[in-house]
């Protein structure tokens, strides 16, 4: 049982012997205990309420996290295929600085297998696409 529940429960048995305390010493202490008690309840509610809340907003925050990454994946994946589609009709000095920026995209210990990845893919491709450079 939630904290609340029992403090709501506790609360109550406290409200039932207020009316049939035969004192109003007895009648007061038993009031007090039992708003004592109901305010704990509030309290307890309250933050059981926010632990949900948090815990399904990060559920919320996460999916939509991974919604955006799916999306600028495939946004990158759409722009770098155009890339490679015009790749023969770029420059030479404007594919070498694509080539570079492309190749240090990571970390530093990948570069120079990423490069050498860059470097077969383009080789491999270089008639497949695009118009042959003037």
């Amino acid at each position: 049982m939630f904290k609340f529940l029992q403090y709501r429960a506790k609360a109550a048995a406290y409200g039932e012997l207020a009316k049939s305390s035969p004192g109003k010493d007895d009648t007061r202490k038993f009031e007090r205990l039992q708003d004592s008690l109901a305010s704990r309840a509030d309290n307890e509610q309250v933050l059981a309420d926010q632990y949900v809340d948090a815990v399904n907003a990060g559920e919320t925050e996460r999916l939509r996290g991974a919604a955006l990454a799916a999306e600028e994946e495939r946004v990158l994946r759409c722009l770098g295929a155009a890339v490679i589609m015009q790749w023969n009709s770029l420059p030479t000095a404007l594919q070498r600085e694509i080539f570079d920026t492309a190749g240090s995209v990571g970390t530093l210990l990948e570069t120079a297998a990423l490069r050498g990845q860059l470097a077969r893919f383009l080789h491999k491709h270089r008639h497949d696409v695009g118009s042959p450079k003037a």
